[in-house]
């Protein structure tokens, strides 16, 4: 078991890697690009690829980490979101799957599990509590607007790109913030919200950005 994991653990750090190098030529390629498109490819192959196992490793005994583990279901959710989105673009669409409404139906209860376990880690005094309410609130967030998004892409031409940026970044969040409290082994609180804060300042850009060109999106 020792090597299963020292492998599972070793191919989890490589992908997360490769996924946070494509997710940042992805961030600074022209938008629609072949790089863009390139580089997007990779960076949900690898993170999925990376995720996969971690959701295995933080599960054992002696590496057990419900936060991390809760984390990798929402990188998880996030890349899948983020790439079913694009399938909104698609004129002939004409309703939400059910692939879609699994996955952030999925991400939907993980939030509210979130949530449930950081407000009583809140009650009890534990260390974290914090971290489990602002991430399954983020969560919450994110699911009911793609439940939004189901409803109103017909009437919101770009609603399906916000979303897609969105997600996609927030996947990317969860990669640097791997990286610096895995890889380098920061475990402060600034450590954990940081990338979260930057990245949130990111996607409200786009939003923002894309709203001017597009009044027709619905704001709510």
């Amino acid at each position: 078991m020792p090597l299963l994991i020292k492998i599972l653990t070793i191919g989890h750090a490589f992908l997360g890697g490769l996924g946070l190098l494509a997710g940042i030529i992805n961030l600074f390629s022209q938008k629609g690009g072949s790089v863009h498109h390139k580089a997007g490819k990779v960076f949900t192959v690898s993170m999925i690829g990376s995720a996969l196992p971690a959701l295995f490793i933080t599960m054992m005994p002696g590496h057990k980490n419900l936060l991390l583990f809760l984390i990798s279901i929402i990188t998880i959710y996030l890349v899948l979101a983020g790439n079913r989105a694009l399938t909104f673009k698609n004129k002939s669409k004409t309703q939400a799957s059910i692939l879609d409404k699994i996955i952030s139906g999925t991400m939907l209860v993980g939030s509210v599990v979130m949530i449930t376990i950081g407000g009583y880690r809140l009650w009890a005094g534990s260390h974290n509590s914090l971290l489990f309410l602002i991430f399954g609130s983020v969560g919450l967030l994110l699911t009911v607007r793609d439940f939004q998004l189901f409803k109103s892409y017909k009437t919101s031409p770009k609603a399906w790109l916000i979303n897609h940026i969105g997600r996609i970044v927030g996947a990317l969040i969860a990669s640097v913030t791997a990286f610096i409290i895995a890889g380098l082994n920061f475990q402060s609180l600034v450590a954990w919200l940081s990338p979260t804060l930057v990245g949130l300042l990111y996607i409200i850009f786009w939003n923002w950005k894309l709203q001017r060109k597009s009044p027709g999106i619905d704001k709510n």
